[in-house]
């Protein structure tokens, strides 16, 4: 899929001449149109972009002060759709009027290698705009710099985001089964996998479950892979083997009653209510935005009932990333817009207090971890997170990707979820995989397993 994309990109590009390497040199355009799957960046530019006037009441359109109209373009990412419906747009991109072109468009880290990948040439290089990585975003994570950068090590985006995760559990079932609910005396239970399975086992007989889902751990193993999903110019997927630990331990976590057999995955009704304050569930891995997106969303009761130490080993997940698309009319309002979001760290330090990210400076989530006066979560009984997502993103080292990452992460989990949940045999499993993966990327011509 991505090579058949590449190849109707590149041919549009030589056909106009337009596109690629492309600044547009006349007057700014008055249409700014942004890609993305949700409302969370419209929600952030709102917050802290000085030239906002106002948002219509459907939230399609913002006003800036000089007139200029950001149209939001959005469409789910569930089932590749918002992938489908920009790269249409982006295909147009070279014969479309000023108004409709794409300027700005958003990623996910999971496929954000496919939109950066430099043969593409969709999103712009951000010194084209006038951005100096070294100067203008030197105080970003580096992790980040590094997963919006091409093959050549050119930074094609950057994000206002960074993802640490960390282990949130229940207060009172820690205060149950270990006598404490210190962050501290809690850390140290779950300070890596062989102290946590042991926590696992005081945690089941007192009734409880550690985590969720076999979902709830995907994310960690994941991280922690070698290779690359698909390496860059090849057609063969290998599945790591740290991918096949993850099926390995799972199984073994299920059977031994550390996961509810009734939870099947992630981002549905089970997980939601498993979050709820009558289940048994202890805890759940999540970055600050699975907290405040997420498990706020599905606690029923008190405040105060969660907190957050440190989890069994670092690892990030998610990332929004903002790129420039070559061919926009709005070169200075795009970089200014980036520039605002992403490079600012008064405006970062503004959207981490009032809508829990962790954001994208170093010294300024620093700052945040040592200042609970600001920082501290009315959610999380008045403990600053901040201190324990700050190590976090300082140790993350990020897997190597791929522009295939979405589908395979994906898929693995729905096919092995069938195994998991004694629907299929091993071996269906993996035959399963191999059919759903070339069915989603017919460009991938073999899947190699690890032994």
């Amino acid at each position: 899929m991505k090579k058949k994309l590449l190849v109707m990109l590149l041919a549009a590009a030589v056909t106009t001449g337009t596109m690629a390497g492309s600044v547009y040199a006349g007057d700014e355009g008055k249409v700014i149109n942004i890609y993305s799957w949700n409302n969370e960046f419209r929600e952030r530019v709102e917050a802290v972009y000085s030239e906002v006037e106002k948002t219509s009441d459907d939230g399609t359109v913002t006003t800036l002060k000089d007139g200029t109209e950001i149209h939001w373009i959005i469409n789910p990412n569930q089932d590749g759709v918002y992938q489908q419906k920009l790269d249409e747009a982006l295909l147009r991109q070279a014969d479309v009027s000023d108004d409709e072109k794409v300027d700005i468009f958003l990623s996910e880290t999971d496929y954000v290698n496919k939109y950066t990948d430099a043969d593409a040439g969709v999103a712009m290089p951000l010194t084209d705009l006038g951005i100096d990585p070294e100067t203008d975003l030197a105080d970003q994570y580096s992790f980040t710099k590094t997963t919006a950068s091409d093959q050549d090590g050119v930074q094609r985006g950057s994000t206002w985001q960074c993802c640490p995760g960390l282990l949130v559990y229940r207060r009172d079932i820690a205060m149950d089964v270990f006598g404490t609910d210190d962050p501290e005396a809690v850390g140290e239970k779950v300070k890596d996998w062989d102290t946590i399975k042991a926590t696992a086992e005081e945690l089941k007989a007192k009734g409880y479950y550690t985590f969720s889902s076999y979902a709830d751990t995907f994310r960690l193993y994941g991280n922690s892979i070698e290779e690359s999903w698909v390496a860059p110019g090849e057609t063969t997927l290998k599945v790591d083997q740290k991918i096949m630990d993850w099926v390995k331990d799972s199984k073994e976590w299920l059977d031994a009653g550390y996961f509810d057999k009734t939870v099947k995955g992630q981002w549905n009704d089970d997980w939601n209510k498993s979050m709820g304050s009558a289940s048994k569930v202890f805890g759940f891995l999540l970055p600050a935005w699975g907290i405040d997106f997420v498990l706020s969303k599905n606690w029923d009761g008190d405040e105060g009932a969660w907190a957050v130490t440190n989890p069994p080993q670092e690892y990030n997940w998610g990332g929004s990333y903002v790129h420039a698309c070559e061919g926009t009319d709005n070169p200075e309002h795009v970089k200014d817009i980036i520039l605002a979001l992403t490079a600012d760290k008064e405006n970062l330090l503004k959207i981490s207090r009032e809508k829990s990210d962790f954001t994208n400076t170093l010294s300024g989530m620093q700052e945040a971890a040592s200042d609970d006066e600001n920082f501290s979560s009315a959610f999380l009984g008045g403990q600053n997170p901040f201190k324990y997502f700050a190590p976090v993103a300082e140790n993350i080292k990020i897997a190597p990707l791929s522009a295939y990452d979405q589908g395979c992460v994906e898929l693995i989990q729905n096919t092995f979820g069938d195994y998991l949940q004694d629907k299929v045999d091993f071996d269906t499993a993996k035959a399963n995989f191999e059919t759903a993966i070339i069915e989603r990327y017919p460009d991938i011509t073999e899947i190699q397993w690890a032994e």
